[in-house]
């Protein structure tokens, strides 16, 4: 009997739409896997089904002006009300968080940061505070329930000093929190002691491009090389970089994006300058899938809580969603000549 190769994945295509009114800065799934939710530069969160039906549109109040929606996540599923279930939150450049209802498209609470433009904002994995941060450096760690600020993280020696783009989670742990930035670093933060624990040196963060997977950190930098790493969250040290293409002639692509996908074994990011996106084995570096000759960057990357799919935001205001399809590698057969 012939010998059967490995199953393998590959990235097709699934669903595009188009011409958008504005870039899109950030993408995320359902938890259920059913929708795509898309933060436009026009100040509206477009939700589409996986047939490309616009399914809810959460359109912020413009009358003090239009502000790009800069990150989004869906609320963690729980088990809990309908109502719970059915969340949106959305953060803007003018300092503005919005919670929203998706059946009713309503904005049930604003926050308003003074002073502040919010880039990056994450809920717990338990769904019971969420944080955001953004121009002004500080980490607010919010109560979901009360929307009460629970606690301000912020460098006093330690913490950032310049622009912060990312958050996550621990998916374990709610009273832990990664930020990295512009000031080149990833800092991990304790919410039980509001400050520092561990540092990470050497990240350009200017997207949502930190993840975890187990005790694997996942970084996406803004650079011409040496833009996907892995570190240890234990020690800090880094354990991995994956080349971003063998072809020292091709283009470098700057990453604004990068995520692990839920069982950790693949990553996929994207960026400008060669304006594309991969998706990669994380262990082996091996590529599955490839898109590009796009004529802008990919601005955010999200892999569905299934990991069937891969949706893509770029400023060339459209909406791609991939498909990762199994395959299965057969051995080369051998000659009887």
């Amino acid at each position: 009997m012939a010998a059967i190769g490995r199953p393998s994945k590959k990235l097709s295509l699934k669903l595009a739409v188009e011409e958008q009114p504005a870039d899109l800065f950030c993408v995320r799934f359902s938890e259920d896997n059913q929708l795509v939710a898309a933060g436009c530069g026009d100040g509206v969160t477009r939700v589409y089904t996986l047939t490309g039906r616009l399914a809810f549109n959460l359109n912020a109040d413009k009358a003090h002006g239009t502000f790009p929606v800069t990150c989004l996540r869906f609320r963690p599923n729980l088990g809990g009300s309908s109502r719970a279930r059915n969340m949106v939150i959305a953060a803007s450049s003018d300092g503005s968080v919005r919670h929203w209802h998706l059946s009713t498209q309503k904005c049930l609470h604003t926050i308003v940061e003074e002073g502040n433009e919010v880039y990056a904002l994450d809920y717990a994995p338990d769904a019971s505070a969420f944080a955001t941060a953004g121009r002004d450096h500080t980490i607010r760690l919010y109560d979901e329930a009360t929307k009460e600020i629970k606690s301000k993280m912020e460098g006093a020696g330690d913490g950032h000093s310049n622009r912060v783009f990312s958050l996550k989670f621990k998916a374990d742990d709610p009273d832990i929190v990664l930020s990295g930035g512009w000031d080149n670093t990833v800092q991990i933060w304790d919410a039980r002691v509001g400050s520092v624990v561990r540092s990470i040196y050497g990240p350009h963060v200017c997207g949502d491009a930190i993840d975890l997977a187990g005790d694997k950190i996942l970084t996406g930098s803004w650079r011409e090389e040496d833009q996907l790493q892995l570190w240890d969250y234990g020690s800090g040290e880094l354990l991995d970089t994956l080349p971003w293409s063998a072809d020292d002639e091709a283009p470098p692509c700057f990453i604004y994006a990068a995520q692990f996908s839920a069982d950790g074994r693949f990553v996929a990011a994207g960026g400008s300058g060669a304006n594309e996106a991969k998706v990669f084995v994380t262990d082996t570096h091996q590529v599955i899938g490839h898109v590009d000759s796009m004529e802008k960057g990919v601005f955010s990357i999200a892999f569905s809580p299934n990991d069937q799919y891969v949706g893509i935001g770029s400023g060339d205001n459209a909406l791609r969603v991939m498909e990762l399809k199994d395959t299965v590698s057969r051995p080369p057969v051998a000659s009887t000549y």
